[in-house]
Order: C-alpha cells, then structure tokens, then sequence
C-alpha cells in the first residue's frame, strides 16, 4: 500500500511540474505572432464559415452537376479502365489458343504414334490388310 502511495506523490509531482512549465504550452502548439493577432488561431484553417460549408455541399451533393472537366476525366479513366481490361482478356485468349493448339498437337502426335505402332507391329510383309484396302465400289 505504502508502494501505491509513493508511487501517486511521485506522479502527482511531475504533473504539477509540468504544468507550471511555460514551456508546456509551446509543447502542443508552438506560439506565433499570428495567434497573437487571431483569436481562433489554427482553428480558422480547419473550420470554414457557415456559408462556404453549405455552398461546398450544394455543390458536391448528388444531384450536383459536374463541370465537363470533371466528365471528361471521369470518362477517360473508365475509358482507360476498359482498354486494360481488353487488353487483359485478349492476352488471356490468346495464352489459353496458344495452349489448346500445342495439346491439339501433343495429341495428333501420341495418336499418330500410337497408330504407326500398331500398322508396324499387324505388318506382315504382304498387302496391307483387308481394312486398309478397301475399293468402294
């Protein structure tokens, strides 16, 4: 209990010292000739009048016009979203071609081989067999 007591003198000590400090009003905002001058000091560049505020959200509000400027900046990034897409999926077609045409050829190829294999293997020497000799008539 004594170690609470201690430690809250000690805490309450440094707090009024820091108070008394004329340094412990510069520490948060640093004292200007400006301030001296305004009384609001840097709340008037955050906080705007009344009449600006409801000027700025008519102007912003969803039935707001757009100036063309804005139209035309918004229409050329959809514009250039559009293109990066195409351009995307064109790759993507053209990757997805190139790999159905190299298995089409994989494929012709095993079957072809396999093919030769078994007319070498049923070869016997003579004619080819009836099958592969057939004459429409």
């Amino acid at each position: 209990m004594a170690f609470m007591y201690a430690s809250l003198l000690a805490l309450l000590t440094v707090l009024l010292a820091l108070s008394l400090t004329p340094e412990a009003d510069a520490a948060a905002v640093p004292s200007s000739t400006a301030s001296a001058k305004d009384p609001q000091g840097p709340t008037k560049k955050i906080f705007m009048k009344e009449s600006d505020a409801s000027h700025f959200f008519r102007k912003r509000s969803r039935r707001g016009a757009k100036s063309q400027d804005e139209i035309n900046a918004e229409q050329r990034l959809v514009l250039a979203a559009d293109e990066r897409k195409r351009e995307f999926h064109e790759e993507k077609r053209n990757e997805f071609e190139s790999y159905a045409e190299e298995d089409q050829d994989e494929q012709n190829e095993r079957s072809r081989t396999s093919t030769e294999q078994w007319r070498e293997f049923h070869y016997d020497g003579m004619d080819p067999p009836h099958e592969y000799n057939r004459h429409s008539v």
